[in-house]
């Protein structure tokens, strides 16, 4: 995760955070993705969610072996902790759910 004051970000959440993903097909049959969820607590246990169909704007098919990668960013008031999950199918139409490890925004201390 980078700070990047230079995105935009509303009034009340002013620092961006730019964050970069590789989704990995370890499995043995191809996956769609079809949306994912975020959950960001800051340090007072606000939680904010973000939710939404696809990854940027796409249903990335993966065959097996395959990755996508991809960035974009969070924008946060306070310090914050991050998780997540990505959700699909499978070629078969199993659901499949794969969690995203929790990480830390951390705004710098010469901006606070």
């Amino acid at each position: 995760m980078i700070f990047n004051p230079n995105l935009e970000a509303p009034e009340e959440r002013p620092y961006p955070f730019v964050y970069f993903i590789s989704i990995i097909n370890d499995s043995n049959e191809a996956l769609t993705i079809w949306g994912r969820k975020w959950i960001l607590k800051d340090v007072t246990g606000e939680m904010m969610v973000v939710e939404g169909s696809g990854v940027v704007g796409e249903n990335p098919f993966l065959l097996p072996g395959e990755r996508f990668s991809y960035n974009s960013y969070h924008v946060i008031g306070k310090d914050s902790r991050v998780s997540g999950s990505f959700f699909g199918t499978s070629e078969h139409g199993a659901k499949v759910r794969v969690t995203i490890p929790g990480f830390n925004l951390v705004v710098p201390d010469s901006i606070t």
